[in-house]
């Protein structure tokens, strides 16, 4: 298991009901809900900085090249039905 700490923010009351809504939706507790949303979005901002870091001395044409390279390694076939718009 995990070693956890506590940690104390201080957050608009608005914001705290929002969140308090949300957990009831999703029905979990603040607190699950809180780690989901903190985890995710932290996962989001590292993300977000990885790429920026691989791809800032690439050409948008290299890197359309390169997405264009990869997809066409990627079998035709038909659309199954519940997946189409």
């Amino acid at each position: 298991m995990a070693k956890r700490s506590v940690m104390t923010i201080r957050i608009p009351e608005d914001l705290k009901d929002r969140l308090e809504k949300v957990a009831v939706i999703q029905g979990v507790s603040l607190n699950q809900f809180a780690l989901y949303a903190f985890t995710k979005e932290l996962s989001e901002l590292e993300t977000s900085r990885y790429f920026k870091e691989v791809l800032k001395n690439k050409a948008k044409d290299d890197i359309a090249k390169g997405f264009d390279e990869v997809l066409k390694k990627v079998k035709n076939r038909e659309v199954e039905e519940w997946d189409k718009i």
